[in-house]
C-alpha cells in the first residue's frame, strides 16, 4: 500500500476508526473483481491519529499498524507491540524508514503471525517523566496510552501479549519502561539503545559528551541532573532484576555504533550476566539507526513473536474454559 507523505490524522479519541481502512480496502478489491484479503495479514494498514492526554494536557500523535484483515476477523484479538522511535524522529518513523517494509515482508514469508504495532510520538522525552515534572511522558504512556489501545482495539489484554521495542532513544525507553513496569509488558527488545554508563566530571560542552548533555537536558534537567539520569538509566535498573522478574529481554547493537552505544550494550550484558538474569544479547556488524535496523529489525520481531504465540495459546485456553 502506498502511503501519502503526511498521513491523515483524525481528531482526539477517534483512532478506533482505523478499522474503516480495512473495509475500504476489501471494497476496492471487490469493485475491481479481485478477491478481498480475508486471510492475508499483509500489507498491514496504517492509520495515524491523536490520543487525548489529561496528564500531558494535550493530544499525542500515534500511528497504529494493523493486520490487513483486521476488519474481517472480528472478534479475533491480537498481541500488541509498542515500537518507540529514536531521537529527532516521530510516530511515522516506522513507515518512513522501512520498519513497515520489513514487517510486511516477514508476514508475507510466514515468518511472523499477525499482531498490532503501536507507534507513539514522544518528541525528545526519552520516554521518562521530565526532571522538572512538566512533561510526564512515562505516566501518559502507562496510565493513558496502553489503556486507550486496549479499549479501542481488539488486543489480548495480557502482559505476555504486550511487548515493547525501540531504536536508539526508543531502545533506552523500551528498556526503561519494561524494567519499571513488568506488570504491563512481558517482553522487551532494544536495538542500538542509547545506553550511557556515566558522565564525566564536569560534563564537557563540546564533542560527543557535549552533544549528549544538550539532547538530554529536556528530560533530565538543565544543567543535567546525573542523579536523575542514573535513577532512570536501564543500566541502573538492571542491577535490581527481582523488580522485573519474568521479563523477556533481547537487545543488540552495531559493533561500530557512531555514538559508542555498543559499550553501554556490553555493560548491560555484563550486569545481567552478573545477576544471572536470562536474556539475549548480540553485537552485530554495523553502525546505528535505521540502516542498522533494516538489516536486523527482523531478529527483534522474531523474538517478540515467539512470546506472542505463547500468549495467544494461553488466552485461547482461558477463553475455552
Amino acid at each position: 500500500m502506498t502511503l501519502p507523505r503526511r498521513f491523515p490524522r483524525c481528531g482526539p479519541a477517534r483512532l478506533s476508526y482505523l478499522a474503516v481502512s480495512a473495509v475500504l480496502l476489501a471494497a476496492c478489491c471487490l469493485a475491481r473483481g479481485q478477491t478481498a484479503p480475508t486471510s492475508a495479514t499483509w500489507p498491514t494498514i496504517v492509520h495515524c491519529g491523536d490520543v487525548p492526554s489529561a496528564i500531558l494536557g494535550r493530544s499525542v500523535n500515534v500511528c497504529v499498524d494493523l493486520p490487513a484483515n483486521y476488519a474481517a476477523t472480528s472478534p479475533e484479538r491480537y498481541p500488541v507491540l509498542y515500537f518507540l522511535h529514536g531521537l529527532f524522529e516521530h510516530d511515522t518513523a516506522w513507515i518512513r524508514h522501512g520498519g513497515k517494509t520489513v514487517f510486511d515482508a516477514m508476514l508475507k514469508e510466514g515468518r511472523l503471525g499477525p499482531f498490532i504495532v503501536v507507534l507513539p510520538d514522544a518528541d525528545n522525552t526519552f520516554y521518562v517523566n521530565s526532571f522538572d515534572g512538566k512533561v510526564r511522558y512515562e505516566d501518559f504512556f502507562i496510565r493513558e496510552l496502553v489503556p486507550y489501545i486496549d479499549r479501542h482495539y481488539r488486543t489480548i489484554p495480557l502482559r505476555q501479549a504486550r511487548g515493547i521495542a525501540g531504536v536508539s532513544m526508543g531502545g533506552y525507553g523500551a528498556l526503561h519502561l519494561a524494567m519499571r513496569h513488568p506488570d504491563v509488558f512481558g517482553a522487551v527488545s532494544a536495538q542500538g539503545a542509547a545506553l550511557i554508563p556515566k558522565f564525566p566530571h564536569p560534563v564537557p560542552t563540546q564533542g560527543r559528551w557535549g552533544f549528549y548533555a544538550r539532547v538530554l537536558e529536556h528530560a533530565f534537567g538543565d544543567p543535567l541532573s546525573e542523579a536523575y539520569w542514573d535513577a532512570n538509566n536501564p543500566l541502573t535498573l538492571a542491577e535490581h532484576p527481582r523488580r522485573f522478574k519474568g521479563l523477556k529481554i533481547y537487545f543488540d547493537c552495531g559493533n561500530h555504533d557512531r555514538y559508542g552505544f555498543e559499550y553501554g550494550a556490553e555493560m548491560l550484558n555484563q550486569i545481567l550476566n552478573r545477576e544471572h538474569f536470562p536474556h539475549q544479547f548480540y553485537l552485530r556488524p554495523g553502525d546505528h539507526g535505521w540502516p542498522y535496523l533494516q538489516k536486523y529489525l527482523q531478529y527483534a520481531l522474531l523474538f517478540q513473536w515467539k512470546y506472542f504465540q505463547r500468549a495467544e495459546r494461553k488466552y485461547a485456553a482461558r477463553r475455552a474454559k
